[in-house]
């Protein structure tokens, strides 16, 4: 096989997958079709993509579109392969962050691709971040459709809301902050969180960042290291029971989490209460 799809995280409505291809210019080039609202960023290699809406080379940076029911065909003329981060939405899932931009917006692609830069020149790193850690690929799965179709739109993504609006965002978004912290150890998705406050995923990480300066994971992954300090610092519970509680599933991951954030491991944090902690090497400081 030329094509090898590693599945990264899904949830309701989405998917998402490293799709590493290795095929070349004697390779022939089959017509396949898309199931779905697809997105890709291409992290590696070149090749061209054509579908109804036109035919492009897409190298590091560019961004394939697909319409749910259009076929295309991908080709390898002058190349050998190329490594790509895709998305499959749900038709009602663009709909629904759509529906949060401001004026009418054409739902379906009119062309086949976004050439590198087009969508910002942090797309590349942040891609390469959550393939590294994909607890994080929800959150990036609903602002790149997002941006994509605010791009797609011709507008440049910064979305201006009513006062009343602005308001009523805020009040879910602190409701949702005093929730979370009594329920950090649910293994909670952003899809979740969304429901729980009537806003669409895309629409409540970009409201949710604006007020806290953080994401949803990001603040319960806060309140579960603030938790087990606390439980470190004042008890005797092994590291293992005090992780599991916390929420983390491999005490490995509750280990590399809490030397990053605090500077010194949590065997070595017990040994010494009361005694600030050195922040770890390009930590940066947050407050809930």
């Amino acid at each position: 096989m030329t094509l090898i799809a590693q599945p990264l995280g899904s949830g309701p409505g989405w998917s998402s997958a490293m799709m590493t291809c290795s095929a070349g210019p004697t390779d022939p080039r089959f017509e396949e079709q898309h199931a779905g609202v697809s997105i890709a960023v291409v992290l590696e290699g070149s090749f061209g993509y054509r579908n109804r809406c036109g035919m492009s080379i897409l190298v590091p940076g560019a961004i394939l579109l697909g319409n749910p029911g259009d076929c295309y065909e991908c080709g390898h003329q002058h190349s050998r392969g190329d490594r790509c981060l895709a998305f499959h939405f749900e038709p009602a899932v663009q709909e629904a962050v759509v529906a949060a931009l401001p004026g009418a917006r054409p739902l379906r692609f009119k062309q086949a691709a976004f050439a590198p830069r087009q969508c910002g020149p942090g797309l590349l790193p942040h891609a390469d971040q959550v393939v590294e850690n994909p607890q994080q690929i929800e959150a990036f799965a609903f602002q790149l459709l997002e941006t994509v179709m605010s791009r797609h739109a011709g507008c440049s993504g910064l979305v201006s809301a009513s006062n009343a609006a602005r308001a009523r965002n805020t009040r879910c978004v602190q409701e949702l902050v005093h929730w979370l912290m009594s329920n950090y150890q649910q293994p909670l998705s952003l899809t979740t969180l969304a429901q729980h406050v009537a806003l669409s995923p895309a629409h409540l990480l970009r409201e949710f960042k604006r007020i806290t300066g953080t994401t949803p994971h990001q603040f319960m992954l806060a309140q579960r290291m603030r938790q087990a300090a606390q439980r470190l610092r004042d008890g005797d519970e092994s590291v293992l029971q005090i992780a599991l509680d916390a929420g983390f599933g491999d005490i490995s991951e509750f280990n590399r989490r809490f030397r990053r954030e605090l500077g010194t491991t949590p065997s070595g944090f017990r040994m010494s209460p009361g005694q600030p902690c050195k922040p770890a090497a390009g930590a940066v400081a947050t407050s809930t």
